[in-house]
């Protein structure tokens, strides 16, 4: 029994690696993304990225500020923004690839839809807040940032089933009040972002323009309205250099 359960066992990985290629050969990619390693039984401790903390940020257990997970895996996080484009290619892509991501929404660019983000939603992927206007938030009062930040939450609740507990400001620009108001909304953490990947081009937050372990990259739900390609063109690029890299793509929340 132990030989043939070991051998079900090998089948089984071997089908499921099958099903990968032929997934990687589908949507024209060069080699087959990596498959992320377990999560991790114990999760690590995140902090607020040095110099991104704000005043009394540990005295008020505020929402930290972070580019980067606190791993030594070559792994990375893919994160959506915005919810413009709303491509069903993409969702057939990831879904056949199984890649995770995490998308950060706002809802008056998702309320014209909010099926299409439902559909991401049960495929096992996680949406989180971006505020209901995508506003420059430190040149908002407190009120009105609790209100952009909370307003989403409530409708993400509605729309969803539940209110997220991730929240990135828009832009990545935040202050004081914005931390205390996103924890009055029930927000536990502000993932920014360390690299950003474009149709056509990557952008670097560090000097070295590196991928390092644990790095989170942004995107957004765009489409050729906006960039010379479609999201499906976008995914090619990131998928193509983080696996010519050795990295896999993990999930955000499995790590949080």
């Amino acid at each position: 029994p132990p030989a043939r359960a070991l051998d079900s066992y090998a089948t089984k990985l071997r089908a499921a690696y099958a099903a990968r290629v032929a997934a990687a050969k589908r949507w024209g990619l060069a080699k087959v993304p990596l498959q992320a390693p377990p999560a991790p039984a114990h999760k690590p401790e995140i902090t607020a990225r040095k110099g991104f903390e704000v005043d009394d940020q540990e005295e008020l257990n505020l929402p930290p500020v972070f580019t980067t997970i606190p791993t030594k895996q070559k792994i990375v996080f893919l994160t959506i923004d915005d919810g413009e484009e709303k491509d069903p290619a993409f969702l057939r892509m990831m879904s056949d690839l199984k890649i995770p991501y995490t998308a950060f929404l706002s809802n008056y660019l998702v309320k014209d839809d909010y099926g299409y983000f439902r559909k991401m939603q049960a495929q096992g992927h996680t949406i989180n807040n971006h505020t209901l206007t995508h506003p420059y938030l430190p040149g908002l009062s407190y009120a009105e940032q609790k209100r952009e930040i909370c307003g989403m939450q409530d409708i993400m609740k509605k729309q969803f089933g539940k209110a997220p507990t991730l929240f990135r400001p828009p832009y990545g620009n935040y202050n004081h009040d914005t931390l205390v108001a996103a924890k009055s909304c029930g927000i536990k953490y502000a993932p920014i972002w360390d690299e950003e990947v474009f149709v056509d081009h990557w952008e670097y937050r560090e000097d070295d323009r590196s991928l390092h372990p644990g790095d989170i990259v942004l995107t957004h739900f765009r489409g050729r309205a906006d960039w010379k390609g479609t999201m499906v063109d976008d995914m090619r690029r990131f998928l193509g250099k983080v696996t010519a890299e050795g990295y896999a793509v993990a999930r955000l929340e499995d790590y949080l």
